[in-house]
């Protein structure tokens, strides 16, 4: 007789695959700290552990600024709910803020999470700006303050500025906002009045700004690009102190009496981190 084996072969069953959705909320926000803000909202959408990761308030508070308790309170005068959590936080932040009765905005870059600020030409000291003769406020959609001073003829050209707020350290740069003609829309096109424009090219504008903790910088420039909005550089500064609110004096003139000067929008003082120089060559 023969005799018979048989063998009964035991097989594991398969392990189930792993996803991106099977990895805990805690180790997918612990990578998103280090992603930018845009990123960490493309990845919200993969499932719901990017989801969730991407709300988790020590994500957000790692992009705001690290003294963003003081800008709030500058910029909103502790009127902002204080049961936002950090994303909405930084969402609202991002915003372009008024205050100081709208003459001025904050802002965060969405990007970065860098502050920025503008002074609307309402914010600055002008010359004249109350004589109908010299100045006047036109409204325009090329502002984001609705609204720019327009200056037709004057001999004395002076403008100041002043604000003081809680800049977090690092290096920003201070620029105005100018455009030579008169721009409006005709027929749904883009047209400029340049009737107005002359004496820019003849004596550089001088620009100048001062700081609280002593920095001074000063630079001119002719203005002799009609049609378009021109970022001027007038200088930059240092904050390096956390918690100091920085004071920033700015002045922009041209006060050779010996010819008259027109035909200049005057939009804003803005300032921004001094990285974003070169984005300013876009607009």
């Amino acid at each position: 007789m023969g005799s018979g084996f048989s063998f009964h072969s035991k097989t594991n069953p398969p392990s189930p695959e792993l996803s991106l959705g099977d990895l805990p909320e805690g180790c997918v926000a612990s990578v998103l700290v280090y992603l930018d803000p845009p990123e960490i909202s493309r990845l919200s959408v993969l499932n719901r552990a990017f989801r969730g990761a991407s709300s988790a308030d020590f994500v957000w508070e790692s992009k705001l600024p690290t003294n963003y308790d003081s800008i709030i309170r500058r910029v909103f005068d502790d009127f902002l709910p204080s049961d936002l959590c950090k994303k909405e936080l930084y969402t609202r932040l991002c915003r372009q803020n008024s205050f100081d009765g709208g003459t001025k905005k904050a802002w965060l870059d969405k990007s970065t999470g860098g502050v920025c600020l503008s002074i609307s030409s309402r914010g600055l000291a002008i010359t004249g700006i109350d004589d109908r003769r010299y100045w006047n406020h036109i409204p325009t959609e090329e502002s984001r303050f609705g609204t720019v001073a327009y200056l037709q003829q004057i001999w004395w050209f002076e403008v100041d500025g002043e604000v003081e707020f809680p800049f977090p350290p690092g290096t920003y740069s201070l620029f105005f906002r100018l455009h030579l003609g008169r721009a409006s829309r005709r027929f749904g096109r883009r047209v400029c009045n340049s009737e107005h424009v002359h004496g820019w090219d003849i004596k550089p504008v001088r620009f100048q700004l001062s700081t609280s903790d002593g920095q001074e910088a000063i630079s001119q420039c002719l203005l002799e690009e009609s049609g378009k909005w021109i970022h001027c550089h007038v200088g930059d500064f240092v904050v390096e102190k956390f918690g100091v609110p920085t004071t920033i004096k700015v002045s922009m003139t041209q006060i050779d009496c010996t010819h008259t000067k027109g035909g200049l929008c005057l939009d804003s003082v803005v300032i921004y981190p001094s990285e974003f120089r070169e984005r300013l060559k876009l607009f």
